[in-house]
């Protein structure tokens, strides 16, 4: 033992404990500063930071939330404003066999602390399954913040975006199940007959054509990856892009989708699997209306895609053939609007193609497509939100006197349709000159 130290009067164990004292002492010190410092940057993301938590919603998503007021209106009106569908046609994707309502019962929403392969705990859960495709008809037609979907279904942000990404799923998994949300090509002499009926009926000299065709493109997030910034990047739109063909019936349903193509690729390049349809599964005489911008394929489907003549084409000198020619020329551009009509539909119905789509997973990007695609077909086959529908439809169910009446307004009032502002657009041979 050092003397020193029994001359003062001091032991080892209290300098032992002195030091002890001193560090912990330091420790408490460090702790709460670091307590302090966390709460500070806490406080300052709390400024910017945009989603509610439980005690600023309504205590239960079950009840007397604004989504549970709408869910027992049971009203079409209603119904189609926040979600483009009426209640018959949401049942019909929630109920029966094959129903997104007996997925969601079904099947246990991923989790990491929860074993996948378990029971589904339905009592424990913030929505059920008209809940859970209200949320994501919501979501998918509008442009809407979360902030706004929490809201009306009273969900924390986590839970939203696990029912959001798990209703995403089950629902493209639902509707390939459903006739109404098909999308088919026809398949035979009948029901390309069926189609080219509708077409003629108001297009006389268009017999064949059986459908439009045209390119959507799409603005996507912008990858820190440099290939894939390379090929979602669209110089012709000078933005990040995502590229897609779609293929519209006069029914105003989609008989064909080509989805999720970078946005560096031409149209000609998206469209190959619609060139091989075209080649393999279309008779001779059937053909597709489409711009006159839009490729037309190459020699072995020559004939199977038309567009109108383009500025500076060479027609025929033959005034009989020449008028012939031009009058063809413009039931070809009147029927490519649909085209047209098509596009502003899914875009118009679904505002969240509005917003730059997700860069991180193409599965994802996939899903979204697909979805808004089957939904669309439902909305025209069940709902009857088509433009394309209202046209074409109709005036194939017309009696023969209501065609009778619709002649004569044709003739009445054609003189004053000729002069419209879009007839600007069309070519037109004066006889008298």
């Amino acid at each position: 033992m050092d003397p020193l130290l029994l001359l003062a009067g001091v032991s080892p164990e209290d300098d032992e404990m002195e030091e002890q004292e001193r560090a912990a002492a330091l420790m408490t010190i460090m702790i709460a500063g670091a307590l302090e410092a966390r709460e500070i940057q806490n406080a300052r993301r709390r400024a910017h930071r945009l989603y509610l938590c439980r005690r600023e919603l309504l205590p239960d998503p079950r009840s007397e939330t604004p989504w549970q007021r709408l869910w027992e209106s049971q009203t079409d009106r209603a119904f189609i404003t926040t979600m483009g569908f009426d209640v018959a046609t949401f049942r019909y994707i929630l109920e029966g066999p094959n129903g997104f309502g007996r997925r969601w019962n079904m099947s246990t929403i991923p989790r990491e602390d929860v074993d996948n392969a378990g029971n589904p705990r339905l009592g424990r859960r913030s929505l059920d399954g008209a809940g859970a495709l209200g949320l994501v008809l919501h979501y998918l037609g509008s442009a809407m913040l979360e902030i706004t979907l929490q809201q009306i279904f009273a969900l924390t942000p986590a839970t939203l975006s696990r029912y959001l990404d798990f209703a995403l799923d089950i629902l493209y998994d639902t509707l390939p199940r459903l006739n109404d949300a098909a999308i088919s090509f026809p398949c035979s002499q009948d029901e390309f007959d069926e189609m080219s009926n509708l077409i003629t009926a108001r297009h006389s000299l268009l017999e064949g054509a059986f459908g439009s065709i045209d390119g959507l493109s799409l603005a996507v997030e912008e990858s820190d990856d440099p290939e894939i910034e390379n090929a979602t990047y669209n110089g012709w739109k000078s933005d990040h892009r995502i590229n897609n063909v779609l293929v519209f019936s006069p029914k105003g349903d989609i008989m064909m989708a080509v989805l999720n193509c970078p946005g560096s690729w031409h149209d000609s390049h998206v469209a190959r699997p619609i060139f091989k349809k075209l080649l393999t599964d279309v008779p001779d005489g059937y053909f597709l209306v489409a711009d006159t911008a839009f490729p037309r394929g190459t020699l072995s489907i020559q004939g199977k895609i038309r567009a109108p003549i383009k500025a500076g084409e060479r027609i025929p000198a033959d005034p009989m053939i020449q008028a012939e020619v031009l009058r063809e020329n413009r039931q070809l551009l009147s029927y490519r609007q649909t085209a047209e009509w098509g596009m502003r539909t899914v875009q118009g119905g679904f505002g969240r193609l509005r917003i730059p789509l997700p860069i991180s997973s193409e599965n994802k990007r996939l899903r979204l497509l697909g979805n808004i695609c089957r939904l669309t077909n439902i909305r025209a086959r069940r709902v009857g939100i088509s433009q394309i529908r209202n046209v074409y439809m109709p005036l194939w169910e017309m009696s023969e006197d209501e065609r009778l009446w619709a002649d004569m307004k044709n003739m009445l009032f054609g003189e004053v349709i000729k002069r419209d502002r879009v007839s600007r657009f069309h070519l037109v041979v004066d006889n008298n000159e």
